[in-house]
């Protein structure tokens, strides 16, 4: 007998546990997670979504809901990534997107060429 290594999860639109019920409360980016999760064939979902729950009651219901659905978007899963990702998006909640200037190109300038065609 041959056992699949990863168990595909199926969630429906309907929980099936208090625990889903619970962790689908945390709004749309949980229920992202729960689809991306089951098609990527994500180990430890359960314990995932109970530790999402206990996140949400320290920084709250939106900022793990959002990190969630970051977490989904960049098919990110493995253990401590939620955490990574929820600390990034709070410490840089206010920061807009950003460019980098010109004292950060990778590009080199031209005072190099001033050397040439200078007699000297």
């Amino acid at each position: 007998m041959h056992r699949k290594l990863h168990q595909r999860w199926r969630f429906g639109k309907t929980p099936t546990t208090p625990a889903e019920a619970q962790f689908r409360a945390l709004g749309p980016g949980a229920a992202l997670w729960l689809q991306e999760a089951g098609e990527s064939g994500v180990g430890q979902v359960s314990a995932k979504m109970t530790d999402a729950v206990a996140l949400a009651k320290l920084h709250g219901l939106d900022a793990v809901d959002r990190a969630l659905g970051t977490v989904a978007t960049v098919e990110r899963f493995a253990d401590g990534d939620l955490m990574a990702i929820l600390a990034h998006q709070v410490e840089h909640d206010d920061a807009g997107p950003t460019r980098p200037g010109e004292q950060h190109s990778l590009q080199p300038g031209t005072s190099a060429r001033s050397v040439f065609g200078s007699t000297g």
